[in-house]
């Protein structure tokens, strides 16, 4: 794709190849006309000579973050249009491109059925066919408000009217008889869109406020070429099957009861098991690492976020006991994050330069008040448990001890399998909405400066994020890509630079005189509600050996052999392994299907000469059968896999 940045801010991209006499001959009509090229990267000294000089050409593919954007926006609005068709009382949203495709959100009439869907791929490739041209144009904000108010879209209408105020003309995108408010940047025509299809219809309230009207968004993916599509769709059916929503409830590891609410799943016996299998390795792992363990209360007063600065920057997205703003009775709120309170730990007492660093971690209960069309599974919740901690250094220790940091969450999600799917991003503040964090713009630039050092020097590749740093700090972002492809923070470490001296956390340095440290917020494996579900995901359900929530099933042949299983499990379980016995009078046959349906990492189906011998015939779920072997053969085996941590 090639995207065209003019004088005025606007984009107009294009399917590559493209000639130079097509693109000199698009840019010199209309609204083009008198804004044309200064840089063309990639081109001939033809394509420099035949153009102006005064707009940017820019050269991206499909492959380019900013070529799928354009993409998938025209996409949304070919989706748009076709919907206007069909439902011509449809009031429209937004409809932007996202991580993975797009998507619209419409006010209609009734709820939208598969059918539905169905006819508007159909009037999409009526849209495409037609080849219609996407044409910009700009209105005074009085112009807009007129023009979608003749049209009713009072969607559109809130919107123009936020933007108002500013004095800026007002962008549209019109496609044949389709008008849409719209920044861009979009294809030149209709007919660059080649392969689609409409993959989902859900419910999202307006703004994501659960007061304000619920609309359905509609989602749609595309692609150039239909082999795209085709593969992207067997993709998603495979991830689709890896659903930890779906699978997770299956398996038996976690459900949700609508009277407890939304954001809270109950972890079942299996899920619990996992995540305390999980927690206990993080917990010994540390101490081995040199962390303090600590455990603080789960909420506190107004004063104490106010001194955080929570108050001031959280509030929305805590759980608040009280009426926050009467100051004459008392007001608590559950804590959001662990810091403020093991802040108190180090101040306990006064700290040498020598008690330096301080390595504070706990496994921390957490409450955030998410939007509820945010909830999904154990991915997004409100309540969850997590593992935190937080590094009081010298400002001569700051790197050294970041590395350690790093090299522990590397080593954590590499031991689960995650980290292959791992992305890093600088997280830093946006300079142009500075009331969103707490410090100077000096402070910042000294604190982003440091930290870009580090990573520098430790040579991590990441991208950066502009308006996704904490609001006292930059922050590194451990991402991970699930199995749909879209992205979260799974592990975060944090340079505070500003929080000490809030809390008063000086120590005495070797001159005698008080200094302020740094803090390091950091996590080794994050949320184990999120991690949790990722690792069902990733592995199908079939979860490793070592971290599985039952490992081996004895599976007698015959009644005769229940004794003998319930003797051999229990010695197993002495070892320190998760075992269970199928009592029941089935047929062995469907004992072992049953049994590689809950994914059990190793099945010992168990007869008459195993009685007679002492063996055991162990049988893997993706191996197959292992062949008898003596009990303690088979006990040598399962330690070896499980202290290994292998991802079998």
């Amino acid at each position: 794709m090639i995207n065209i940045t003019l004088k005025d801010g606007s984009v107009r991209s294009y399917e590559a190849p493209v000639s130079a006499a097509d693109l000199c001959k698009d840019l010199s009509m209309g609204l083009y006309r008198a804004a044309c090229a200064a840089k063309i990267d990639g081109q001939g000294a033809d394509l420099r000579t035949m153009l102006d000089h005064d707009c940017t050409v820019e050269i991206m593919t499909f492959d380019s973050p900013e070529g799928k954007h354009a993409y998938w926006h025209t996409s949304a609005h070919i989706m748009a249009q076709a919907v206007q068709h069909l439902f011509p009382e449809a009031r429209f949203a937004i409809g932007p491109a996202i991580e993975n495709g797009f998507y619209y959100d419409v006010d209609l009439p009734r709820p939208l059925t598969p059918e539905d869907l169905s006819k508007i791929e159909a009037e999409m490739k009526k849209i495409v066919k037609a080849d219609m041209p996407l044409e910009r144009f700009e209105l005074a904000p009085e112009e807009a408000s007129a023009l979608m108010a003749e049209k009713q879209q009072d969607y559109k209408l809130e919107l123009i009217a936020e933007h108002a105020g500013k004095g800026e003309a007002i962008s549209f995108y019109k496609q044949g008889d389709y008008v849409d408010l719209c920044a861009g940047p979009h294809l030149m025509k209709t007919g660059q869109v080649k392969a689609f299809k409409l993959t989902n219809c859900t419910g999202a309230y307006w703004r994501g406020d659960s007061s304000k009207q619920m609309l359905q968004r509609i989602y749609g993916i595309s692609f150039p070429k239909a082999a795209d599509l085709e593969a992207y769709l067997a993709a998603r059916e495979e991830a689709l099957k890896r659903d930890h929503n779906k699978l997770g409830r299956e398996l038996e590891y976690f459900t949700t009861v609508e009277t407890l609410g939304q954001g809270l799943p109950v972890l079942l016996p299996k899920g619990a098991r996992v995540i305390q299998v999980l927690q206990r390795w993080v917990e010994d792992t540390e101490q081995k690492a040199g962390y303090l363990l600590t455990k603080t209360p789960l909420m506190a007063k107004r004063e104490f976020f106010k001194i955080s600065g929570h108050w001031d920057h959280y509030l929305d997205g805590m759980f608040v006991i009280g009426d926050p703003y009467d100051e004459s009775k008392e007001c608590f709120a559950l804590r959001p994050m662990t810091c403020p309170f093991q802040y108190q730990v180090y101040l306990n007492r006064q700290r040498s330069y020598r008690d330096l660093p301080m390595r504070l971690g706990e496994t921390s209960t957490l409450f955030r008040n998410e939007d509820s069309g945010e909830m999904h599974g154990l991915i997004r919740v409100r309540q969850f448990t997590i593992s935190e901690g937080h590094n009081v250094v010298r400002p001569d220790q700051l790197e050294e001890e970041f590395k350690a940091c790093l090299d522990l969450a590397k080593y954590f999600l590499g031991t689960v399998g995650m980290l292959e799917d791992c992305t890093f991003r600088f997280s830093q503040w946006d300079p142009a909405n500075t009331s969103k964090y707490e410090g100077t713009p000096e402070q910042w630039e000294e604190a982003q400066r440091v930290m870009k050092q580090i990573l520098d020097d430790l040579d991590v590749k990441y991208d950066v994020g502009i308006g996704e740093a904490a609001f006292y700090g930059p922050k590194l972002d451990i991402q991970y890509h699930n199995v749909f492809g879209k992205e979260d923070t799974i592990v975060t470490i944090q340079i505070d630079m500003l929080l000490a001296e809030r809390f008063g956390m000086y120590y005495i340095d070797e001159n005698g005189e008080k200094a302020l440290p740094y803090i390091l917020h950091r996590t080794s494996l994050g949320c184990y509600e999120r991690t949790l579900a990722y690792l069902i995901e990733k592995y199908a359900g079939a979860l490793p050996t070592w971290m599985a929530p039952e490992q081996v099933r004895f599976l007698p042949v015959t009644d005769r052999a229940a004794d003998y299983c319930a003797e051999k499990a229990r010695a197993l379980e002495s070892m320190g392994f998760r075992v269970e016995v199928d009592y029941r009078n089935e047929k062995i046959g469907k004992k072992i299907r049953e049994a590689q349906i809950d994914k059990i990492p190793y099945m010992l189906i168990v007869g008459d000469r195993d009685m007679e011998n002492g063996t055991v015939s162990p049988r893997h779920r993706a191996e197959g059968d292992l062949g008898a072997m003596s009990f303690d053969e088979f006990a040598a085996l399962l330690k070896d896999v499980v202290d290994s941590k292998a991802k079998k």
